[in-house]
């Protein structure tokens, strides 16, 4: 079947995009600079110009499409103006999802994230405990407003639209150094670095490792209820642990001591206020720290019921990413 796929320059949408290529199907990839990302996305995809942020590029790119997986977004956790994050990730997500109703586009999969749940530090969670009220940082909220904007923009029409809410995504495919779990760990640990990783932070991460995410994705298209959410979570582990495991498996680098939570903070607002003056991102972002410090535990038994997802035992992938980048 013809297919739509967006941020396909992206660690979700290049493993959603592969997994698609290898079951057959005629995927495109809207992108914004089709030069740029030849050189990115899989071998195979047409490359169609276009942006969510233009939507009069995007009749083209959905037409004839039967389904639409929409990876795109801004996964920073800091933007020098906040403004982008709902311009990108809501906004944006509106617009493409009413050139699919137009089109008549059979299903959108909307990649979400698990930031949209509501959980006490440190608790577990799943489908049924949807944030009710804005959260704390503008990431979140964006997400949030993404998911009402694609509800409402589907509602009345044959375009039906099932949600993926993935935990922190690693693995292979393309991601930003400063972005990735690979480039701010992985690698400066194995590496003994004690310039990029001087200190662990506190708290913890979910983690799903992104050729499991996408096979979720795809049983999401295929078997999800419209409307539902379907949380993507191989499990969680404190930095401390991850530090340990990768530098176990390994065989060499070094485990840092974890900051303290309070100097955690003073570091998060102290940097803000700088990369705000000279626009670059600060070391740890304080809607990360927030992150981190929640710690929550995202349980993905619905998928693994409705869908027959399997998750990737954590060890497995982490031994895939640390050869990926030893």
């Amino acid at each position: 079947m013809r297919v739509l796929v967006t941020g396909a320059t992206g660690k979700v949408g290049h493993a959603v995009a592969e997994a698609l290529l290898e079951r057959g199907d005629d995927v495109r990839a809207l992108v914004r600079d089709p030069d740029r990302a030849a050189r990115v996305v899989p071998e195979g995809a047409q490359l169609v110009a276009g942006d969510v942020i233009r939507p009069s590029s995007l009749p083209a790119a959905v037409e004839g499409c039967e389904l639409v997986f929409n990876a795109m977004g801004l996964p920073e956790q800091w933007l020098r103006d906040e403004r982008e994050f709902d311009s990108v990730n809501a906004l944006g997500t509106r617009s493409l999802v009413d050139a699919a109703v137009r089109a008549g586009v059979r299903r959108v999969i909307h990649t979400s994230t698990i930031d949209v749940f509501h959980a006490g530090p440190g608790e577990a969670f799943d489908e049924s405990q949807l944030a009710t009220y804005p959260k704390g940082t503008a990431y979140e909220r964006s997400k949030q407003r993404a998911e009402e904007l694609a509800l409402a923009a589907a509602e009345g029409s044959d375009t039906d639209v099932v949600f993926v809410n993935p935990s922190g995504v690693y693995g292979p495919g393309p991601g930003g150094e400063a972005t990735s779990v690979e480039g701010t760990l992985i690698r400066p640990l194995i590496a003994g670095s004690r310039v990029d990783v001087p200190m662990l932070p506190p708290g913890g991460i979910a983690l799903v490792h992104s050729p499991g995410l996408a096979r979720g994705v795809l049983l999401a298209a295929e078997h999800g209820e419209a409307g539902e959410r379907y949380i993507f979570c191989d499990g969680q582990m404190s930095f401390a642990e991850l530090a340990e495991t990768v530098v176990r498996i390994a065989g060499r680098g070094r485990v840092p001591r974890v900051m303290p939570v309070p100097v955690a903070k003073a570091l998060a607002a102290a940097g803000e206020s700088v990369s705000r003056l000279i626009g670059k991102p600060p070391l740890l972002p304080q809607g990360q720290l927030h992150f981190f410090l929640w710690n929550a535990r995202p349980q993905s038994g619905k998928a693994q019921r409705e869908l027959g997802w399997a998750p990737t035992p954590i060890e497995e992938g982490l031994r895939q990413a640390v050869a990926s980048v030893a």
